[in-house]
């Protein structure tokens, strides 16, 4: 590894690449020439998202990320060429496939360092604190998605059912997964070099990428143990929600046919009688 590519994770508040404002401001176009103001601060929480989260969970100031003037620049920059540069040049040539394969490595890439540098920078203010670093690493590489909340309200199409926390992305979930396994080897329970790990954890997240995108068809590598996890801790009740269910009809058939039999006995008694 070079020693810009080792700079990533350092920073303090999350950095930014040009994939991440192209990834999150495609098709946002009606927005941003109605209301610029609007558009651009999108497009700062979509590539900041995460520094902000992690610094107002670690009781940081959430506006850190405005000292590294440099990221700023280079936000607002692309941000600007896309949405006016003159003919749509840029937009129309993010439409091209192998340049969209491009910015979502890019973007891969970068999450990845996020969450290293999410970890690391959360186990400098608490000392192998496992749950700190893992939440502080999930936000520092999906706050983009997981702030998404704010950002709808911002733009004014928030709806209920697009809660991030009650039906979490793939990006979200992916995320969180990393900052488990980079918890763990941070914490030397997980016996693998950072560089290893780094690389292998980035190459699933490009390829997985690269084919959801060239298949058109969503890849959902988490389904069957999600299932399983599911069903092993949550699924005890439906389980024995069968058995109930016949120890209910057998009882009521029991009862129903006491019933019947008490009712033939008094009619045979009145008979006798």
């Amino acid at each position: 590894m070079s020693d810009g590519q080792r700079s990533v994770p350092r920073g303090e508040a999350g950095t930014t690449t040009g994939a991440d404002i192209l990834m999150a401001l495609v098709g946002a176009a009606a927005v941003a020439w109605q209301n610029p103001i609007s558009s651009w601060f999108t497009a700062m929480l979509h590539c900041f998202g995460g520094g902000i989260l992690s610094c107002l969970l670690l009781a940081e100031p959430p506006l850190r990320f405005l000292t590294n003037h440099t990221n700023i620049l280079l936000a607002s920059s692309i941000w600007y060429i896309v949405f006016f540069c003159p003919c749509d040049l840029v937009s129309q040539g993010y439409s091209f496939l192998p340049v969209q394969l491009l910015a979502a490595g890019m973007k891969e890439v970068t999450r990845t360092w996020k969450i290293v540098g999410g970890v690391t920078h959360a186990n400098s203010h608490y000392k192998n604190g496992w749950l700190v670093m893992i939440a502080i690493g999930w936000a520092r590489g999906a706050g983009g998605s997981i702030i998404t909340n704010f950002e709808l309200l911002v733009k004014g199409d928030w709806k209920p059912q697009a809660d991030e926390w009650m039906k979490m992305s793939y990006p979200a979930k992916v995320t969180l997964l990393g900052s488990i396994i980079f918890t763990l080897q941070h914490t030397e329970h997980l016996l693998i070099s950072r560089h290893d790990l780094v690389f292998l954890y980035t190459m699933f997240l490009v390829v997985t990428k690269i084919i959801m995108m060239t298949t058109a068809t969503p890849i959902l590598p988490f389904a069957p143990f999600e299932a399983t996890i599911s069903r092993i801790l949550f699924g005890w009740q439906q389980q024995f929600l069968p058995c109930e269910k016949k120890s209910e009809i057998s009882t009521s058939t029991s009862k129903s046919t006491a019933v019947i039999s008490d009712k033939v006995k008094k009619k045979g008694n009145k008979k006798t009688d």
